[in-house]
């Protein structure tokens, strides 16, 4: 059975994002959202464990929303109001129950990368 797992990368401070609240979201056929996990990033950026397991883990469209405003507020970087990114949302889909998806954000204040990550 496959699984989800994400991390964050600091690309203005050159660090792991460490405290980040993460949600995760599925996304219904009507384009409603149901929200099925919600983690803190640890020391290293990453989640410490998956935060979509094998045993929920299905075909689908999903959104993390990575709360990167917060964070790089309490690092003490000065942001316009509102910022610029307040949150981060991918959205992406999972087309086979069993690989390990696994969704990397790198990110500023003004700027984000993702990729689907091994």
């Amino acid at each position: 059975m496959g699984y989800l797992t994400t991390h964050v990368l600091d690309a203005a401070h050159g660090c792991p994002g460490e405290g980040i609240k993460v949600s995760l979201f599925r996304l219904q056929n009507d384009q409603s959202r149901e929200q099925i996990q919600q983690v803190l990033t640890n020391a290293d950026g990453r989640c410490d464990q998956p935060i979509l397991d094998a045993e929920a883990f299905r075909k689908g469209t999903y959104e993390l929303v990575f709360e990167v405003g917060e964070y790089f507020r309490k690092r003490g970087v000065e942001l316009p109001e509102p910022a610029f990114l307040e949150e981060v949302v991918l959205r992406f889909g999972i087309a086979d129950e069993a690989e390990h998806y696994h969704v990397p954000l790198l990110v500023s204040p003004y700027s984000y990368s993702t990729y689907r990550g091994s």
